[in-house]
């Protein structure tokens, strides 16, 4: 008789995939990952990319990452250390155990770990696991390989395929051993390779025996784990990453806005997916442009704006420098213009595929002249829908470039995101023209709110001309008045100053003796540092910019209010020094990495508890 099954049901659980670059870890992480989105798990997740654009096989530094933390209530990061480790090969496990806890579940592929594996993983022994200190009890040691190339030996499928169809068996035993359903799997592999259904079939047969294998042996010590949602609304969702939210949210306020979506930009790690993702739908009346370099993306945007359209460009850090002069030009022309910022680690070409918030003065600031532009930020890749609606609704309606900082860890995770109801979603109303000024009107005329009226070209009777020179502000003419460039100064600086953002929200106890300060991507880590102080007992609040520039009203009062103030970035202090320029008095207690990772909530809470004992 079979062994009966003891099934435990947890509140969450982190998986991390890992193997070479070649292995698929990202599709099998990102399978699991819309598996449990489906089901209605909470969801976060972390793609961990090797930084070598193709390492050797079995190398060290060609290890890929993806790990995601699935949940029954909220779930805020990817965790810092996973429940179960997939280790595809010898030089996985060697550098992905240390982001295992103690008692993980480690999944290997036995035939991964022959004599020279072991070798090129620096191994000095052939015993792996004593050689790290790990309990051979708690690993799940199969033949991934072998078992494979069984599985597909009818299958006519060449060797080098069938080897690509070992991540496959590794998602099925992790789908067994959380009780994951495969039809979500077999769904979408059939839409991933429609047009190869061979290649479907294959992968489908593989995920099969993966679980079976499962099933059979009653793997890790014979328990199986749910994991039951609790509190997510009803509606439809999907597992969507933050570039995707990006597009999506742009493709949304254009809509909403009755404006073609056009898009000029210049492939760059991390922000190509979204000019891959807007691509797709030209059915939507979406227009892009892969252009020669980061300059021609963002001026072919301007002219676009110029000519009526949402228009959008899309880059990270070494773009922006780039931009920077075409950005200057949407500036002193008052045209809108969102300007999307996927941070990266830098400087240079630095790290391409890690994630820091680095770019956030240089956004402010870098640019010549008194060049004021409004910067919000995304803290997660769900929110990157709305950031991107809503820096869209300020750009039209308050014709201004704006830019949109997430970020690596922003825009390559994902979560489980509701599909919206756009009707329900704020009007966004351009501040054009009006036909009775036809005559009168001159291109620097302004609204109550010292907003710039916006005449598209080809209304007639509305003829004018833009351009990089100081204009009169009666007359939109050329000028060089010192007086004249002196007011054009102030009121296009006046206009960003007087555009209505939310008020900054206190998460926590609002007589906190330590308040938590952050913006952007970091959200998840300092929610989640905050509700585990919370937890034993100590009095924590966080408040979390999204609006950088111009800042909430409330900043100052808000920032006043509590004992000690801590303002965790990962850079140097560049918001620390934002709000000390803006807020008089303020001086805050700092927390700053620049590690090309996200933070470690055990490490925040560490250093949190030191400044509250201080």
């Amino acid at each position: 008789m079979a062994e009966k099954l003891e099934v435990k049901e947890l509140d969450s659980v982190a998986v991390r995939f890992s193997g070479d670059s070649g292995d698929g870890m990202q599709l099998a992480g990102n399978i699991f990952s819309t598996i449990s989105a489906t089901v209605g798990n909470s969801i976060s997740t972390f793609p961990d990319y090797p930084a070598d654009i193709r390492a050797p096989q079995g190398s060290l530094t060609g290890v890929s990452g993806f790990q995601v933390h699935i949940g029954a209530n909220k779930v805020y990061t990817p965790g810092d250390k996973c429940d179960v480790l997939v280790a595809m090969n010898a030089a996985a496990l060697k550098t992905q155990y240390k982001y295992a806890k103690p008692n993980a579940t480690i999944i290997i592929d036995t035939d991964a770990f022959k004599e020279a594996d072991l070798q090129k993983a620096a191994f000095t022994t052939n015993d792996p696991l004593k050689e790290m200190g790990i309990d051979p009890d708690r690993v799940i040691a199969c033949s991934i390989t072998t078992m494979v190339k069984d599985c597909l030996a009818d299958s006519g499928m060449d060797p080098k395929s069938v080897f690509k169809c070992r991540n496959m068996f590794a998602l099925g035993l992790v789908s067994w051993l959380f009780s994951r359903d495969l039809k979500i799997a077999f769904n979408y592999l059939t839409e991933k390779f429609a047009k190869k259904p061979g290649v479907a079939e294959a992968n489908i047969k593989v995920i099969q025996a993966g679980y079976d294998f499962g099933a059979n042996t009653h793997s890790s010590a014979a328990n199986v784990y749910r994991i039951e949602s609790k509190v997510k609304e009803p509606g439809r969702y999907m597992d969507i990453t933050g570039n995707k939210a990006t597009a999506y949210g742009l493709i949304a306020a254009a809509e909403k806005a009755g404006l073609k979506l056009y898009l000029g930009s210049y492939p760059i790690t991390p922000a190509t997916d979204i000019l891959h993702e807007l691509s797709k739908h030209k059915s939507l009346g979406v227009v892009t442009v892969q252009c020669e370099d980061e300059i021609a993306g963002c001026a072919s945007a301007v002219g676009a704006s110029f000519a009526g359209a949402l228009a959008c460009t899309s880059t990270s850090g070494p773009g922006i420098c780039l931009k920077s002069e075409a950005m200057n030009l949407a500036v002193i022309m008052e045209l809108p213009l969102v300007v999307l910022d996927v941070q990266r680690g830098g400087p240079a070409t630095g790290l391409p595929t890690k994630s820091e918030q680095t770019d956030l003065l240089q956004c402010l600031f870098g640019r010549n002249g008194e060049s004021p532009m409004p910067v919000m930020a995304a803290t997660s890749p769900t929110d990157c829908f709305d950031a991107a609606y809503n820096a869209c609704k300020i750009a039209l309606e308050h014709m201004t470039p704006v830019v949109l900082l997430t970020d690596a860890y922003v825009a390559n995770g994902s979560g489980a995101f509701k599909l919206p109801n756009l009707a329900e979603f704020p009007a966004i109303n351009p501040p054009y023209v009006p036909e009775s000024m036809k005559g009168t009107w001159t291109p620097y005329m302004r609204t109550e709110n010292g907003t710039r009226n916006w005449a598209v070209p080809g209304r007639e009777g509305f003829q004018h001309i833009l351009g990089g020179l100081e204009k009169d502000d009666k007359t939109g003419a050329i000028s060089t008045a010192p007086e004249n460039h002196d007011l054009m100064t102030r009121k296009r600086q006046a206009k960003i100053d007087n555009i209505e953002v939310p008020d900054l929200e206190v998460i926590g106890d609002k007589n906190a003796d330590l308040l938590i300060v952050g913006f952007g991507g970091t959200y998840g880590h300092l929610r989640a540092a905050m509700e585990e102080m919370a937890a034993q007992g100590k009095k924590v609040a966080l408040a979390h910019f999204k609006y950088i520039n111009p800042l909430p009203k409330n900043t100052a009062k808000v920032l006043k209010s509590f004992k000690k103030v801590v303002v965790a970035e990962q850079n140097m202090g560049q918001l620390a020094a934002f709000l000390r320029m803006k807020v008089d008095g303020f001086v805050p207690y700092q927390f700053n990495e620049v590690k090309g990772q996200p933070f470690v909530v055990a490490e925040l809470v560490e250093a949190f508890n030191k400044i509250l004992n201080a």
